[in-house]
């Protein structure tokens, strides 16, 4: 079994080892990104749907003036929520290759990240931002991170196959359980969700184990990234406004959140053992996200509530780095900062 991932943790679900390459090859994904020269646009293929084993007649397939049933023509990328691995690619600056991680030419990227050659960033970053990527990058960085990128990607499959055993399903049997939280799709066409081997018996054949991504974070292969509003799938408002966390109870709502809490607990049990990307010899200092960022020359642009505090502040973007352990950092999309402000947040100056 294998699966491919892109930027983050996106993974394209292909089953047999042996097929990897065609399947590549021959079969697209349901939904893509289309770049252009000045943007980028997400498309889609998709066929009528099927009544049973047969596919649907038009009539079959229109449900009314606006509603139309069909089935996906190809792939679907899923993006864990939640978490975020190392990187096994990304695009490098300052064209559009795609190199792994491992290359050379990362190498020399990430000892100097903030060279001339790389071209500027969207905005002006602060020296203190600086200075805090700087002391994660450096010669070695690509290598260990391409290395953990590799481990991160064979413990998702080593879970995925173990569930195939304990289910005695095959590829052809085995399905996924998917829970959404308010955004069910990004802009690349992939699913946000926590996902999970199909068990509808929670206690047979054995207890029904923690989600693929809480079981990551277990494990030490993958960092936390909790991204407002898409933070707890079984525990949402049914009306994205109502989600904003009232000012002077971040703390107290991450402490109460069971989902949230165990998987802040896991990161902080990986930490003390030194498991996977928290290696005390050769640990993940760059995290995925900063990686990428760096290298779209974007800057960050995602708010920032400390979760260890109970108080009415959103960092700034590049103020991140200042809450050290990322369990404790919860980001807010620039667009969904009017919500938090209008409900008594306060930007930070």
């Amino acid at each position: 079994m294998r699966i491919l991932k892109s930027a983050g943790d996106s993974v394209m679900l292909f089953w047999q080892k042996s097929h990897a390459y065609f399947r590549r090859k021959h079969r697209m994904k349901a939904i893509r990104t289309l770049e252009r020269r000045d943007s980028s646009l997400t498309i889609g293929s998709a066929l009528l749907g099927r009544i049973r084993e047969r596919r649907a007649s038009i009539r079959q397939a229109v449900h009314d003036g606006d509603t139309l049933n069909v089935e996906a023509n190809g792939d679907f990328g899923v993006r864990l929520l939640g978490i975020d691995t190392p990187e096994v690619s990304f695009r490098l600056p300052p064209g559009r290759a795609f190199p792994m991680i491992s290359s050379p030419a990362w190498k020399k990227f990430l000892t100097d990240p903030f060279a001339d050659d790389y071209g500027p960033f969207s905005r002006e970053l602060p020296a203190g931002l600086i200075r805090h990527i700087q002391a994660a990058a450096g010669p070695t960085a690509a290598e260990t991170h391409y290395d953990a990128a590799r481990q991160s990607e064979d413990a998702f499959e080593s879970l995925i196959e173990h569930d195939m055993e304990v289910l005695e399903q095959t590829p052809d049997t085995f399905r996924f359980f998917l829970a959404f939280a308010f955004e069910v799709m990004d802009g690349y066409g992939r699913f946000l969700c926590y996902i999970n081997r199909e068990q509808p018996d929670r206690n047979q054949p054995e207890p029904r184990p923690l989600s693929y991504n809480e079981r990551l974070l277990e494990l030490g292969r993958a960092f936390p990234y909790f991204i407002w509003p898409n933070v707890n799938p079984y525990r949402r408002a049914n009306i994205i406004s109502d989600a904003v966390i009232p000012p002077g109870m971040a703390k107290t709502l991450a402490d109460d959140d069971s989902t949230i809490r165990q998987a802040r607990q896991s990161v902080g049990n990986a930490r003390a053992n030194h498991l996977g990307i928290f290696d005390a010899m050769n640990p993940v200092t760059l995290e995925p996200f900063e990686l990428r960022w760096l290298a779209s020359r974007s800057a960050p642009h995602r708010w920032v509530i400390d979760l260890t505090r109970n108080d009415d502040v959103l960092l700034r973007p590049e103020n991140y780095y200042t809450i050290p352990h990322p369990e404790d950092r919860l980001f807010i999309p620039e667009h969904f900062v009017p919500l938090f402000v209008e409900r008594g947040w306060k930007r930070e100056a």
